[in-house]
């Protein structure tokens, strides 16, 4: 198992942290030292989350507060109250997400949820928060990317998949785009001086209920590839392996700027973690900057406002 380096008195915030690789970066990071904000949709579910993780590590520093990606009032919110604390950042992990619904839903603020919660939630979050970021000595963002993300592209005439709406294109497109906020992001803070430090992680083929809650969404079962028989199929691993790319790109030292880390192992689906193959849709600056240029527009959440 990947030994996380010390994160004594670091502040790191984790989204999605009730389950899943989420869970398991937030307890891991907090095993290690780090004072862990535990962002979730559902208090409740955050709470028992929480309560499992202090069963397992009584010393913890665990804080739950409500975050729903899929809401931009919600991202404000949670934003404007890390902000109000005074405290700098050390760490933003932007892991939530849904996965391929089977029909196309939107956010509260009538996204495309994939998109939406995926992409444009995280976005949001990642620049309101850039102030507390910059006030830490060595402020480092990883994001939660897909395997999916090499199949992706980036559709500027339909980016909410209004005219075509199809699971795995908008999930792709979605994903593609978290690896484009990576990207993008370290090039904005290499150009401005920044010592900031984004990241981007793949999991694999890891088993969580992500398979199951999209793909089932307004549905008795799930639906797709990544569910079923045809799951079955592919090479898959627990939680515990699947976090850890995304816990190298958060904490580990060797972790570069703009890197991007996933398994090692059977078609990187499974095993250890080691750099990943990016996709050359993520490598072109002009989609790069248009992307997020787009994502200001959309979300009214702009860097100059947040980047002295």
């Amino acid at each position: 198992m990947y030994e996380v380096s010390d994160q004594t008195g670091k502040s790191v915030i984790v989204t999605g942290a009730n389950s899943g690789t989420g869970k398991e970066a937030a307890r891991r990071l907090a095993a290690a030292g780090a004072r862990v904000v535990m962002a979730v949709r559902t208090p409740a579910k955050g709470e028992a989350a929480r309560a499992e993780i202090l069963g397992r590590h009584p010393g913890a520093d665990l804080e739950v507060r409500r975050l729903d990606l899929a809401d931009l009032a919600s991202v404000r919110e949670f934003a404007d109250g890390i902000l109000a604390d005074g405290t700098p950042l050390d760490v933003l992990v932007n892991n939530a997400g849904v996965m391929m619904p089977p029909d196309r839903n939107t956010t509260a603020d009538g996204f495309e949820l994939q998109f939406g919660s995926n992409f444009l939630g995280p976005f949001a979050l990642t620049v309101r928060l850039l102030p507390a970021l910059l006030a830490a000595p060595a402020p480092r963002v990883a994001t939660m990317s897909s395997g999916v993300a090499n199949a992706g592209r980036i559709d500027f005439g339909d980016l909410q998949s209004e005219r075509n709406y199809r699971p795995m294109r908008a999930y792709g497109q979605s994903k593609l785009a978290d690896l484009i906020l990576t990207r993008q992001l370290a090039a904005i803070a290499a150009a401005r001086g920044w010592n900031l430090v984004s990241t981007g992680a793949h999991p694999g083929f890891t088993r969580t209920n992500l398979q199951s809650n999209g793909p089932s969404l307004g549905r008795d079962k799930a639906t797709g590839v990544f569910s079923g028989r045809m799951a079955n199929l592919l090479p898959s691993q627990g939680v515990e392996q699947g976090a850890e790319p995304l816990l190298f790109a958060a904490a580990d030292p060797g972790a570069a700027a703009g890197g991007y880390y996933g398994p090692s192992k059977r078609f990187g689906l499974v095993g250890p973690t080691g750099p990943a193959k990016v996709t050359k849709r993520a490598l072109d600056d002009a989609v790069n900057e248009r992307l997020w240029a787009a994502a200001e527009e959309l979300t009214g959440v702009r860097l100059a406002e947040y980047a002295a």
